[in-house]
């Protein structure tokens, strides 16, 4: 988990990351996601919200079953977008 950092400050579940993640480790322990954009917007997530919207298309990538995770740097998945995510 090298690219996230827990706010430990405000004890929290509060996780800063350089961009879109979602990882098998997090499942289930509702995990506040924050990254920011290259564009420079700051998108938030609750990394179960988003897991859900995008189990049936994460389960059959190869690289979540191999990496346990999927990332997307420059913004949310489509699938994601005008969705209720906090």
């Amino acid at each position: 988990m090298s690219n996230l950092k827990i706010n430990k400050m405000t004890n929290s579940n509060v996780v800063e990351s350089k961009r879109f993640v979602i990882r098998k480790s997090l499942i289930g322990k509702n995990q506040v996601i924050t990254f920011t954009n290259k564009k420079g917007d700051e998108i938030k997530y609750n990394h179960d919200v988003a897991y859900k919207f995008l189990k049936s298309t994460l389960d059959n990538l190869a690289c979540f079953a191999k990496y346990s995770s999927y990332t997307a740097t420059n913004n949310i998945p489509v699938a994601l977008r005008n969705k209720e995510l906090v």
